[in-house]
């Protein structure tokens, strides 16, 4: 009898403990460990950002769910994997916190023959001097941070209402972060609402991004089909932003908000700020903050971790020039290097390098996105490491049928422009790979065939079909293993 425990039951770990639970005898536990008592869709907090949908149209709770799959689910926070077991039994074991209000504050241990650490990031708003919510911007990062994005959003909203003007600056919050996608889903979003509202006059928008161009997004941007011609992503972008009104400030890194001020570097090296009535702006990310420890309770949690808390797997982290880095270097099966049976899918695993190029400013700080993973790739990587620990367990043999890099797998993204049946619109944007491979696409990065983007009412129409399809297949209802990740 085998036992798999997946920390996390974000899109990665979901996908991996359906999987595991589907595909494995009874006889063979799985284990789900997550503070959370809810699965989210998180693609679809942006729409509860600008009030279009309820947090409990974005979320399901997960121990009803579990127990009808027949997934052992505890509520709490894992702490620190012990890989070697301690000195009372070789067994591994991970060490975990409850969080449910009745057992909030005690530890317990947890033995694993496979460990599954999916506990995507932290959103480290602590990294930006007065970043997030409770200090001086909103966040969509989570449903409860976008419902309360909507609440302030209708102050805003209010005041213009009254005749009183408005400055919206939406974006990134970290010199470093990533997940662009998102704010920039939003800002759409929001210059939707106050332009159906006919408040477009009272409303002074601005993305501000630590892209080089617009439309970067973490992938050092891309080249794209659209309407028979090749295009960049930074003309896509701008023709958005330009669209609606928006302004934009790029190649800033935020250092520290204010009420009502943003300071932020440019690359340039100056130190400038910009005024706001309400701001979203994306965190940094980084690990869990998980410890490990071997066999004598020693600290092995650098063998483990890169310094920003995520996981180190197959990838090859020689330090080397930006442009000397290869597609080959990115992971495959997502497999600790120090410990064969833990995988990390998902954004819990540490990128070998950046997909954008590095950038510092003439101060020295560096102001870059970081390498996105979240999504389809995050489904993608959850469910191969799935099918590799089931063909283990089943044959006895480690021998990784199931592959998914990042620099051989596609990605489809469809970016909201606006919420609505008759008015909404929406781009459609696939790319393939999602890291550039410049030895095999040497033109562009990447396949031209396979990178494309439109924009239109039908985009919409799909995104809010995906939100359905892909809640009804995290909820496990009928035949939800035929649907993609």
């Amino acid at each position: 009898m085998a036992k798999v425990v997946v920390l996390g039951a974000g899109i990665a770990g979901h996908t991996a403990a359906a999987f595991l639970r589907k595909k494995l005898s009874k006889k063979h536990e799985v284990v789900v460990v997550t503070p959370n008592t809810y699965y989210q869709w998180v693609p679809s907090n942006i729409w509860v950002g600008v009030g279009r949908m309820t947090i409990d149209q974005v979320r399901f709770k997960l121990a009803p769910l579990y127990k009808r799959w027949g997934i052992d689910f505890r509520q709490a926070k894992a702490v620190s994997i012990h890989p070697e077991g301690d000195a009372g039994s070789s067994q591994a074991f991970v060490s975990i916190e409850y969080t449910t209000d009745d057992k909030r504050g005690q530890t317990d241990k947890i033995n694993y023959d496979f460990l599954v650490n999916a506990t995507g990031p932290k959103l480290n708003f602590d990294a930006t001097e007065g970043l997030g919510p409770g200090k001086n911007t909103v966040s969509v990062c989570s449903y409860d941070h976008a419902a309360h994005a909507w609440e302030k959003l209708q102050d805003s909203i209010a005041k213009m209402e009254k005749g009183q003007k408005q400055r919206f600056v939406i974006g990134t919050g970290h010199p470093m972060a990533t997940c662009q996608g998102a704010a920039f889903e939003y800002i759409l979003n929001v210059a939707f609402e106050i332009r159906k509202r006919k408040l477009e006059h009272l409303a002074e928008i601005t993305w501000l991004t630590n892209e080089y161009e617009l439309g970067d997004f973490g992938m050092g941007g891309a080249y794209i089909k659209r309407g028979g011609y090749i295009t960049s992503t930074r003309v896509f972008a701008e023709s958005f932003l330009g669209e609606n009104g928006i302004k934009w400030i790029k190649r800033a890194g935020v250092k520290k908000v204010e009420p009502g001020l943003i300071h932020y570097e440019t690359l340039d090296g100056e130190e400038k700020q910009i005024e706001f009535d309400f701001s979203m702006l994306i965190p940094g990310f980084a690990g869990a903050g998980m410890k490990a420890f071997d066999k004598t309770g020693a600290d092995i949690t650098s063998t483990l971790f890169a310094p920003n808390g995520f996981m180190k797997v197959d990838a090859d982290y020689t330090a080397r020039p930006f442009e000397e880095w290869r597609a080959s270097d990115w992971p495959e099966t997502y497999q600790s290097q120090a410990y064969k049976n833990i995988y990390a899918p998902g954004i819990a695993f540490a990128p070998p390098h950046p997909i954008s190029k590095p950038m510092k400013s003439k101060n020295g700080t560096a102001i870059f996105p970081s390498p996105p993973r979240t999504g389809m790739p995050s489904g993608v990587m959850g469910k191969i490491v799935a099918e590799n620990i089931i063909n283990e367990i089943k044959t006895g043999k480690q021998e990784f049928k199931h592959k998914a890099s990042m620099a051989k797998m596609g990605a489809a993204c469809i970016v909201s422009a606006g919420y609505g049946m008759r008015r909404g619109a929406a781009a459609t944007m696939t790319v393939h790979p999602i890291v550039s491979d410049w030895e095999k696409y040497p033109e562009y990065g990447r396949s031209i065939k396979y990178t494309m983007g439109e924009a239109g009412l039908a985009g919409h129409w799909m995104k809010w079909f995906m939100h359905y399809m892909f809640l009804h297949k995290a909820k496990g209802y009928p035949f939800w293993w035929l649907l993609p990740e």
